[in-house]
């Protein structure tokens, strides 16, 4: 999920959020058992249709942009194994979009190059890409599952945890800002204090830390990954002692219920999510070029070059209007600030956008009540 201080609270000039996931391409050169990937679910449910040329990328990027789109986060499947991508990058940084925000209390509208992400499991990794994220001020993700259970974490691939380390160093010495992007599951809490702090002294400048959930090639090892309760309280108060050690910040970015925070005002340098953002702070683009709510979703709604339609799709309206919310959690007091954990997990495992999160599905995954 794309968290970035210009696409909070900020509406784009049209009726899409302000920030954009691009999705480049299927094909990945992990295979990473925590992947929510809706097409790398078991079953053939999420149809991979031809794959977006980059010329038609391009057309995306000045359509959006035109539509008020600030934000873009390329991501995959793994990005930098689509042909073209430093191209398509680059043309991207030469866009120009109004931005809108409140300034001083004050609307103030600017024109300026679109904010850029680029989301990476470091495998392809270049200076080549480092430099291009140098020239134009890219922020860089790159996946960080675990230190001994790294291989594991990403399906025995021949290559280490070593490796995004020593891209993060080589990021920090140009002076780019990279996030070191790590999903806690159950095979890798027990080195979280390590995978964190490893990321810090790499020169990582923030943290952002996923739960394992349900979905894509997850679905198959759900029950070995998936964190009880008490492991997700576990992995926030280790995510916290880590960074208010070494005065670093952090943030969690998929929802967790507040009921399951015993005391969320002691996290001070840890930024919890309790609220969906997607369709109101982000949507995403397939590699096909169909519009989906989250990354996380299976559901595809309307395509690119049908876009206007997408604001009167009732699967949309019920993420921008909120209408999600589980029935255990109707009677909370804290409604306007909880969704009840993740939607499209609960969706996938339980059938319904309004069902349970799987940490409170009566189907304990993790084994554990």
């Amino acid at each position: 999920m794309l968290k970035n201080k210009k696409s909070e609270s900020v509406l784009a000039a049209s009726f899409l959020p302000a920030a954009a996931v691009l999705e480049m391409t299927f094909e990945c050169n992990h295979e990473c058992l925590f992947c929510s990937c809706p097409w790398e679910a078991p079953g053939e449910s999420f149809c991979r249709e031809k794959e977006l040329s980059i010329e038609e990328w391009k057309k995306t990027l000045t359509q959006l942009t035109r539509m008020g789109v600030s934000n873009f986060a390329f991501t995959g499947g793994e990005p930098l194994l689509k042909e073209g991508i430093l191209d398509l990058i680059e043309f991207a940084a030469g866009l120009k979009v109004y931005y809108t925000e409140t300034y001083q209390g004050q609307l103030k509208t600017t024109l300026v190059p679109p904010a850029l992400f680029l989301l990476s499991n470091g495998r392809n990794m270049s200076q080549e890409v480092l430099n291009l994220c140098l020239k134009h001020q890219i922020h860089l993700s790159m996946s960080l599952p675990g230190l001994s259970s790294y291989q594991k974490h990403i399906g025995g691939k021949d290559t280490e945890a070593g490796n995004i380390l020593f891209w993060i160093k080589e990021a920090q010495k140009k002076g780019i800002a990279v996030t070191a992007n790590i999903t806690a599951t159950r095979l890798n809490i027990h080195e979280l204090y390590e995978t964190i702090a490893n990321a810090l002294i790499a020169g990582a400048s923030n943290i952002l830390l996923n739960r394992f959930l349900y979905g894509g090639r997850g679905i198959d090892h759900a029950e070995e990954l998936t964190l009880s309760r008490e492991e997700i309280v576990f992995m926030l108060d280790t995510a916290e002692e880590v960074l208010s050690a070494s005065e670093r910040y952090g943030s969690i970015g998929t929802e967790i219920p507040l009921c399951l925070i015993p005391k969320p005002e002691k996290y001070s340098h840890l930024q919890i999510s309790t609220r969906c953002s997607a369709a109101r702070d982000f949507f995403v683009v397939s590699p096909d070029g169909y519009i989906r709510t989250c990354n996380h979703s299976p559901v595809k709604l309307s395509h690119i070059s049908n876009i206007e339609t997408l604001k009167d799709h009732p699967y949309w309206k019920q993420f921008v209007f909120n209408d999600y919310l589980p029935k255990m959690c109707l009677s909370c007091a804290n409604t306007d600030r909880c969704d009840g954990g993740c939607r499209e997990a609960a969706h996938i495992l339980n059938g319904s956008v309004k069902a349970n999160d799987p940490v409170f599905s009566s189907y304990e995954l993790s084994g554990k009540a």
